[in-house]
């Protein structure tokens, strides 16, 4: 169950890092807006991840939690804000999801 959490937690992220994005673009109340989604985002990715190291390792827990967040941002970078996708960038992006996989294999 804590690593599902921890999944969600990971989404979070992802979710405080474009809403994040979309207050840079917007304007008047919708800064705003998006800046209030970007705080609540970031307290339910923190309180989550809170919960997940309760019974998950601290640094194989984090290491997920930032895995996931920085995978989802540059792929939601390549597909929402139309940053570039070149082969290198993918290819450390495949990269960095294998070792999340290898660490939730290895993790006890």
């Amino acid at each position: 169950m804590n690593w599902i959490i921890l999944i969600i937690a990971g989404l979070f992220e992802v979710a405080f890092a474009f809403c994040l994005g979309k207050a840079k673009i917007a304007t008047g109340t919708d800064e705003y807006i998006w800046y209030g989604g970007f705080f609540a985002c970031l307290v339910a990715s923190m309180l989550l991840l809170m919960k997940a190291t309760e019974s998950l390792p601290l640094g194989t827990a984090y290491a997920v939690w930032t895995g996931i967040g920085a995978v989802g941002t540059v792929l939601l970078g390549i597909l929402v804000f139309e940053e570039p996708a070149s082969f290198w960038r993918i290819f450390f992006i495949i990269t960095l999801i294998m070792s999340i996989i290898g660490l939730k294999a290895v993790s006890h």
